[in-house]
């Protein structure tokens, strides 16, 4: 079986849990890890292996990361990559966490590349984006509104609340500037 056989077999069978779980969203999803965990029985059987490297490029908008991962027998080799801007001006987080948190990004979406992992049943994909039901508006100084400030502060966006909730423009340029 040549490579590409193998690829293919994996990318068929290949099955990558969502064991994390965003408490603000309130849904699962899968990282890099989980990704690398599930698929080490498949290397094993197809006697393959699997690199996953970063490159840094200065870009004209700030630092970007590509991650590229590869598939190889020892002999031929198959790659995908993802490219992942840093967010230098996120709020609540480091540099190092800004940096961690894009490369933790991109090897999930260079591993999900080369796999052909689905993401149909992620919460974005499933979500009705509140089109058969009214969304709860977010106030300040509800338990609500200081969940969503902690949530920006901890680098979450403040599209990702409006998923969630209605807000006054007055509530989305406070969550904003924070």
């Amino acid at each position: 079986m040549n490579l590409n056989q193998k690829l293919k077999d994996i990318q068929v069978h290949f099955k990558a849990k969502k064991t994390r779980f965003n408490s603000f969203g309130k849904y699962y999803f899968r990282s890099a890890e989980d990704i690398l965990e599930a698929v080490k029985p498949h290397l094993t059987k197809h006697n393959v292996t699997v690199i996953v490297n970063e490159d840094l490029v200065v870009g004209e908008f700030g630092p970007i990361i590509k991650t590229t991962a590869t598939i190889t027998d020892g002999t031929d080799s198959i790659s995908a990559a993802a490219i992942v801007g840093v967010d230098l001006a996120q709020k609540g987080m480091q540099v190092p966490q800004q940096f961690g948190s894009a490369s933790s990004y991109g090897k999930k979406y260079a591993l999900g590349n080369l796999f052909l992992i689905d993401d149909t049943q992620d919460s974005d994909a499933t979500n009705n984006h509140s089109k058969t039901s009214s969304k709860a508006f977010l106030k300040a100084g509800t338990d609500s509104f200081t969940k969503a400030v902690d949530y920006v502060k901890a680098g979450g966006k403040v599209d990702a609340i409006k998923k969630k909730y209605s807000m006054s423009s007055e509530i989305e340029s406070q969550l904003k500037s924070i």
